[in-house]
């Protein structure tokens, strides 16, 4: 097996753990919400080249027809999980933007000791 026959396996594995570095180790919730969406897309990726098939066709019915069809389900499911996923990453960014206004940050440490302060100021 060379590099190029398992590019799309690489690619998904790079993706999903260059986002999932990205989640944890930033403080910035913007950065945090741009790492979930590439992991994200790194499970969009594995999805579809999971459900690739050599030689295979489109699953179109064709009378005495001996071909391999490819199952097309994988590529729809993914095709809702990415408006779905444009919809959360636009609601995050939403929210991030309201926490903004209200805290003056968008560093979750920095969030975290202004919520400790504030609850120390009025126990």
């Amino acid at each position: 097996m060379t590099l190029f026959e398992t590019f799309n396996n690489v690619a998904f594995v790079l993706i999903m753990m260059i986002g999932l570095y990205t989640l944890i180790s930033r403080q910035n919730l913007v950065k945090k919400t741009l790492g979930l969406g590439l992991f994200q897309t790194g499970i969009f990726l594995m999805y579809i080249t999971f459900g690739v098939r050599d030689g295979a066709v489109a699953p179109i019915l064709q009378e005495g027809s001996e071909l391999t069809y490819t199952n097309p389900l994988p590529h729809v499911l993914i095709l809702t999980a990415i408006v779905v996923a444009l919809s959360t990453m636009a609601v995050a960014l939403a929210l991030i933007v309201g926490i903004r206004e209200e805290y003056g940050t968008i560093e979750a440490d920095e969030i975290a000791e202004i919520d400790r302060h504030e609850a120390e100021a009025t126990s």
